[in-house]
Order: C-alpha cells, then sequence, then structure tokens
C-alpha cells in the first residue's frame, strides 16, 4: 500500500496542473445558481481548465432597508466585483445584465452575453389572494417592487393599487410576502423564479432605477426597437418603435484584435458594421423620444424621486 501510495503521489506530481480561471459572483442564491450555469458551459468548452467561484457580498445586497433608487449609488450590485477584477483576485465575473451600470469602469468589457430566459416580469400573490389578478385585487392593496420602472407601469394600468418599495434576494422577498401581511402581491422577473424552480409561484405574467424600458426583436434581418417612458405616477407615458436592417452573416470570421467595443461589448463574432448599425439604431430611438418630450418626463420624475 504504501509503494503504490508513493507512486500515486509522483504522478501527481509530475503531471501538468490545470489553469484554474476564478470567477466572482454574489452570495446569493440566484447568483450561484447563474454562475453555476456560466461555469458549466465554460466547463464544456474548455475541459483542459479548471474553475473556483469566488462569492462576495455587495453595497446592494447590504443595504435592504432603502430603496435602490434612494441610495444614491452606482453599481449597487457590482462595485465590489468590479474592485476584485482591478485587484486581480478574479479573472472574470458573473451578472445579470440589469445589474450592470450603463456605462462600464475603464478596460472593462461584457466578453459575452447568454441566452436570453423569458423577459417578462412574473407577479407572485400572498396566499390569501391565490386565483386573483392585479385587476382583481381590493381597492389600495399594497404591490412590493423594487423597480422604478415596474411601478410606473403598474400605476398607469392599475390606478386603485399602491406600490411599496421591498428589498432582498428572492428568498427574502418571498418570505416577506408570505409571512407579513403587509403586501398582497409582489413583482419580480420571471426568469429568476424559473432558475430557482419557483414558476409555480407565478401568479400572473406581465434598469430598475428610471421608468424607462427598451423591447427588442429581431425577425428576417430587420432590428425592431421598442423604446417607453413612464411617469412615476403612471399618468404620462411615451412609446414609440423604430427598425433598421441588420446584415449579420451565418458563419462570420474574427475580426482583427483591434475591432472597437461598442457600448461596453466585446462582440468579435459579429460584424462591426451590425454592431454599428444596432447602437446607431438606439441612439436614435432615444433621440427621437428625447425631442417628443420624454425628458420632461424624466425631469419631473428624477425631482419626485429625490423629493421623497
Amino acid at each position: 500500500m504504501s509503494g503504490n501510495g508513493d507512486a500515486a503521489a509522483t504522478a501527481e506530481k509530475n503531471s501538468p496542473k490545470m489553469r484554474v480561471i476564478r470567477v466572482g459572483t454574489r452570495k446569493s442564491q440566484l447568483a450561484r445558481i447563474q454562475t453555476d450555469t456560466v461555469v458549466a458551459m465554460l466547463k464544456a468548452l474548455y475541459p483542459g481548465l479548471q474553475f473556483e467561484i469566488i462569492a462576495m457580498s455587495t453595497t446592494g445586497d447590504k443595504i435592504l432597508d432603502t430603496a435602490l433608487s434612494k441610495i444614491g449609488e452606482k453599481s449597487l450590485f457590482t462595485k465590489e466585483l468590479e474592485h476584485a477584477l482591478e485587484r486581480n483576485e478574479v479573472d472574470l465575473v458573473v451578472h445579470s445584465l440589469k445589474d450592470l451600470p450603463t456605462v462600464l469602469p475603464p478596460a472593462f468589457t461584457i466578453g459575452a452575453i447568454c441566452k436570453r430566459e423569458n423577459p417578462c416580469d412574473a407577479v407572485v400573490f400572498h396566499p390569501k389572494f391565490v386565483g386573483k389578478t392585479l385587476e382583481t385585487l381590493p381597492e389600495r392593496s399594497v404591490v412590493g417592487t423594487s423597480s422604478l420602472r415596474r411601478a410606473a407601469q403598474l400605476k398607469r394600468k392599475f390606478p386603485h393599487l399602491e406600490f411599496k418599495s421591498i428589498r432582498g434576494n428572492l428568498n427574502t422577498r418571498l418570505r416577506k410576502l408570505d409571512e407579513l401581511q403587509e403586501f398582497s402581491a409582489i413583482i419580480l422577473a420571471t426568469a429568476g423564479l424559473q432558475r430557482m424552480g419557483w414558476q409555480n409561484r407565478v401568479g400572473q405574467e406581465g434598469g430598475c432605477s428610471v421608468p424607462v424600458a427598451v423591447h427588442t426583436v429581431m425577425k428576417d434581418g430587420q432590428l425592431y426597437l421598442t423604446g417607453g417612458v413612464w411617469s412615476l405616477d403612471g399618468s404620462d407615458s411615451m412609446q414609440e418603435t423604430m427598425q433598421a436592417t441588420i446584415h449579420v452573416p451565418a458563419q462570420h470570421e474574427d475580426g482583427p484584435e483591434d475591432d472597437p467595443q461598442l457600448v461596453g461589448i466585446t462582440a468579435r463574432n459579429i460584424p462591426r458594421g451590425a454592431q454599428l448599425a444596432a447602437e446607431n439604431l438606439g441612439i436614435s430611438l432615444a433621440r427621437l423620444l428625447l425631442n417628443k418630450g420624454a425628458k420632461n418626463i424624466l425631469d419631473v420624475a428624477r425631482q419626485l424621486n429625490d423629493a421623497h
């Protein structure tokens, strides 16, 4: 037995060590599930690499008694992970795209975006209201959400309801809903519920810090972009759709190493012309909305939010 052990130890010592890729993530259960999924895909693509997951808490995870829009800090769920990248403590990080700031820090890039899951919002009801819809909830029922955009959209459609900030990870929010009598329902992302295996809690389908939204559809070489802006009380809104032709060959050779990064995303398998066309469409749509009065709606929303 001693000899076999010595032989095994010698073989292990002489074998080349696998390169370790350190992957940063938040500590929440949902973040870990998302990161595990990404790591599994990377392992399938690069079987010769070893992956180590390093989890940490962020500012957004620690401050749970204040609405996201009131904290006054950017990169609430990403800053600590960004610092870990800067200090070379991790090699890459996995985020929900909605948590990223609109402008990335210098030298940072979005290296890959996984195929999107269900983009819809979901309503989860208190057990005593199972079978109800938002429309049939009693007058002045309280609905919880951490998103100004969701609240603004829903206030416009359901003026008989009241909306209140609710913070915490999915486990915490569902516990607050079920155990407290404060909320009749809460609004969550369907994708998160599905990843946690809680699809049965979905009672109705329908950046979180400003009341704006965008929806994108690619069909027959046409990119359709719909943008919307809402006042905080839902009384005013604006929505426009624009389209552009986008040529993306089925097979495309990688571009040169100095290809530009557009909007912080490295997309070397997409032709530069297609990337520019998509970015210009977004800029054009934003300008159209601003020219039609979106700036006034957002200015009022910002003033009201600051006042409260």
